[in-house]
């Protein structure tokens, strides 16, 4: 079952656990038809959005609007956030300047981590 032509959607590394949680917490807030979540890796990714070279969609989330604008990383968040309900605040702050000059950089060091984070996390749980 396809998603409403005006769903926006996220492209995510399916093979890392921290981006599926943050996936999972984007669809709990969200509003059913609001998003749809395709993974980096599936044929139907590159069959839609062959623009999109499989090395950039590792890179980062993105976040395909209905209007075919493409949204990546950290220039993601406050869109993503503005869709969700209860959580459209965190949009205007995420866009405030000092913490959009800083998010950039934040986002790239959380991205290249992202696998070992998940496994401290991962290990964190595990030793409660």
């Amino acid at each position: 079952m396809s998603a409403p032509a005006d769903a926006a959607v996220v492209l995510y590394d399916a093979a890392c656990p921290l981006c599926r949680q943050a996936v999972t917490w984007i669809s709990r807030r969200a509003v059913r038809g609001d998003f749809e979540f395709l993974p980096c890796q599936a044929a139907e990714r590159r069959a839609r959005f062959p623009r999109i070279e499989d090395g950039a969609c590792m890179q980062a989330m993105h976040l395909v609007l209905p209007d075919g604008r493409v949204l990546v990383g950290a220039g993601a968040l406050p869109e993503i956030v503005r869709r969700l309900r209860r959580w459209g605040w965190l949009a205007s702050v995420l866009e405030l300047p000092g913490i959009r000059r800083l998010s950039p950089h934040a986002y790239a060091w959380v991205a290249r981590h992202r696998y070992q984070l998940s496994a401290t996390c991962a290990g964190a749980r595990a030793h409660r």
